[in-house]
């Protein structure tokens, strides 16, 4: 057992010299011992660095005795051993060349990480020679994973502003496709962009993660005036689920261009007119679907259109790629129902 037994011996040999070390530097060592900063001193004229003194900070942080510390080589906390990246830094650190704070990664006791800032200092003796290194280590753990959200966040957000550039770059491509009058490019360009935005709002006030379906409707027909007399104009039926952001955003424009075919042309464009919307689970053995259902009843009569227009290319083409579903438009002489069949919002959303 001869390794235990120098292990042994040089932890003795470290606690032996705690005691002159103490006294031989007084009052800094009371210093040392009482500040909040995590704070080590090693022997430099053993190999490895090791400890002779530590705070009972650097313990807190560590997890670790002052027994199981005294006598340790200074590296012997590292959460990799190996990393050559890291071991470089720190033989930077104590050479005295650093010029920033190197950010070591280390391993407290119980096998949690940490990353923590390292500065050293040498002591000299009268000769001017080192004889100690002084080390102090500031936790960044905090930091590091408030880092690490940062990133999350930007990665997050430059994927929404992609996601939205490219639809706003589809409403004007097939705005300027479909039409020739300065005047409906602008008033179709805008109303889409005023109905991606209330969409924004929405999730926004969600902080991203998710939206209520019912939500989504709401937004999506407030501004037709048809809210206030919802019991007679609007009728939802449907277990509310939450949406991701894509498919909030989706339906938020598909459910707008909807209403503004029944403002111009269907049940909201009388006094009569109402609007069902309705939804269920479809199972099947590959994965489970939302069939949605926009109905509508008492309007003018409706008849097929000629040709298709502006909102229900956007509907049939746009809504149907991004949510990777299907959409049908009906134009029944009793009123228009469209059908909109997509993949089943993931378990997560409902939490």
């Amino acid at each position: 057992m001869p390794e235990r037994t120098d292990k042994s011996n040089n932890q003795k040999d470290a606690e032996s010299n705690v005691q002159g070390f103490q006294e031989k530097l007084g009052p800094f060592v009371v210093a040392a011992e009482t500040t909040r900063m995590a704070m080590v001193f090693t022997d430099a004229r053993e190999a490895g660095n090791p400890i002779i003194f530590a705070n009972d900070s650097f313990l807190s942080l560590t997890g670790y005795a002052r027994e199981e510390v005294l006598g340790q080589p200074f590296n012997f906390m590292m959460a990799h051993a190996a990393d050559a990246i890291a071991l470089a830094q720190i033989e930077t650190e104590f050479e005295g060349s650093s010029k920033v704070a190197s950010e070591i990664r280390y391993r407290r006791k119980n096998g949690s990480a940490f990353w923590s800032a390292l500065f050293v200092s040498p002591v000299r003796d009268e000769n001017g020679h080192i004889v100690q290194y002084f080390a102090s280590l500031v936790d960044l753990t905090t930091h590091k994973e408030e880092e690490t959200q940062a990133r999350r966040l930007i990665d997050e957000l430059n994927h929404r502003v992609k996601n939205t550039l490219s639809t706003v770059q589809s409403i004007v491509r097939q705005a300027l496709r479909f039409y020739t009058d300065p005047k409906d490019i602008r008033d179709a360009i805008e109303s889409r962009l005023l109905a991606l935005s209330r969409s924004h709002d929405l999730l926004a006030r969600e902080n991203w993660k998710s939206a209520s379906l019912r939500d989504v409707i709401d937004d999506a027909l407030e501004p037709f005036n048809v809210t206030d007399g919802r019991a007679r104009r609007v009728v939802i039926k449907g277990e509310d689920i939450r949406l991701s952001p894509q498919t909030a955003l989706a339906l938020g424009i598909g459910f707008n261009e909807l209403a503004t075919n029944a403002v111009k042309y269907g049940a909201f464009s009388n006094e009569a007119g109402s609007v069902l919307v309705e939804w269920k689970t479809v199972s099947s053995p590959e994965k489970s679907r939302l069939r949605l259902h926009w109905q509508e009843k008492n309007g003018p009569p409706v008849l097929r259109p000629s040709r298709k227009g502006f909102g229900s290319r956007m509907i049939e083409q746009g809504l149907a790629r991004e949510l990777e579903g299907s959409v049908d438009i009906d134009y029944r002489s009793k009123g228009v129902v469209c059908t909109i069949i997509i993949p089943m919002p993931q378990s997560d959303f409902n939490e």
